[in-house]
């Protein structure tokens, strides 16, 4: 069995976070599943309001990363994690399965305890981007960081001239680049 191995050149026997990539509308299911085996599970989720179709408005609870949720096991089980139905599979950065550090789930309790949270996309630097609020909605630009902060770089093509501007991750959106225009 191939399992990352420590600095110490052993196994970690101690269980850690990983993230599980469940099939779509199955994270609560996995969740369930997951508790019934004693595996600690995070399912992060924000709420909102739907109206149905029959015209009935109710508080609806959603995962905040769909298809995705968070369990805590000993990495030498992921055989039995992988073997529950729902999951597809275990998120890694290389080969192996990348384990959560504790102090980021526990950060990502307390901020979806503390605060409204709702999905966003992810977006990286030098990603184009729409302003969707404030006065300058609409204009288009690319995502630059800058220390912790966002900045989007507006570009005036006639006069070969750019400026940034300091702007909130949630009055941007990404921009969908039409993959035929480019080649």
């Amino acid at each position: 069995m191939l399992d990352t191995v420590n600095s110490f050149g052993q196994v970690p026997i101690a269980p850690q976070w990983y993230a599980v990539q469940t099939r779509p509308r199955h994270e609560k299911r996995v969740a369930e599943q997951l508790r019934s085996k004693s595996m600690e599970a995070f399912l992060p989720v924000h709420r909102c309001r739907r109206r149905w179709k029959n015209g009935v408005l109710a508080d609806v609870e959603f995962p905040l990363f769909p298809c995705y949720l968070f369990a805590r096991a000993p990495l030498h089980e992921r055989i039995r994690l992988l073997q529950l139905p729902g999951i597809v599979g275990l998120a890694a950065s290389t080969a192996h399965p990348t384990a959560i550090p504790d102090q980021e789930i526990e950060l990502l309790r307390q901020v979806t305890n503390l605060f409204r949270t709702e999905p966003h996309p992810f977006l990286n630097a030098g990603d184009p981007v729409r302003i969707v609020g404030g006065p300058l909605a609409g204009l288009e630009g690319i995502l630059i960081r800058r220390k912790q902060e966002f900045r989007l770089v507006l570009s005036v093509h006639i006069i070969m001239r750019s400026v940034a501007i300091e702007i909130s991750e949630f009055d941007i959106e990404p921009v969908l680049v039409n993959r035929r225009a480019l080649n």
